[in-house]
């Protein structure tokens, strides 16, 4: 971890969306957290899963305050395939992350396999507070064992509540 730091701000973040309008994390006024996941693509049968269930919960993630991106490096024709293929509605689905910005983000990149993209970026999940910082931050090196959504909920609620200060800044 070199570029995003617990109560740092969080390196630039600017995505075109399926919806046709530009995300940009600057532009975020939530009321407590932004939630920023990166995903694999439209290739990863995992990631299909895990946006399936966090489309289903993204109202909850809404009432306490949290908006969500969640974004890749398929083109515009893959996500919004991901968004019909995959039933995910409820999302903002940004696209076009090159390589070069993952790795601002400190992603992991991974040179594709079988019928993998040639060069994507592995998932990672972080809550940045209003003032663009980062609180918290989940970056895996494989598809599996991601941050759990109804556990990540629970702890919003107490965070929010204890005023629980972001950790891991020393």
């Amino acid at each position: 971890m070199k570029n995003v730091l617990p109560r740092k701000e969080v390196p630039r973040l600017r995505v075109e969306t399926t919806s046709g309008m530009q995300w940009d994390i600057r532009d975020q006024k939530p009321e407590n957290f932004t939630m920023v996941i990166f995903y694999r693509g439209l290739h990863c049968p995992v990631c299909k899963s895990y946006l399936e269930e966090l489309n289903k919960k993204v109202e909850k993630f809404q009432e306490k305050g949290v908006s969500v991106i969640c974004i890749s490096a398929n083109n515009k024709s893959l996500a919004e395939k991901t968004v019909k293929e995959w039933e995910v509605d409820n999302l903002t689905i940004g696209y076009n992350f090159n390589t070069e910005d993952a790795r601002k983000w400190d992603l992991y990149i991974s040179e594709g396999i079988n019928d993998e993209p040639e060069v994507f970026f592995e998932p990672g999940l972080f809550l940045v507070k209003p003032d663009n910082t980062l609180y918290a931050a989940s970056i895996q090196t494989m598809p599996f064992a991601r941050p759990k959504f109804d556990e990540l909920l629970k702890a919003i609620d107490f965070v929010v509540e204890k005023e629980y200060p972001a950790r891991g800044e020393a």
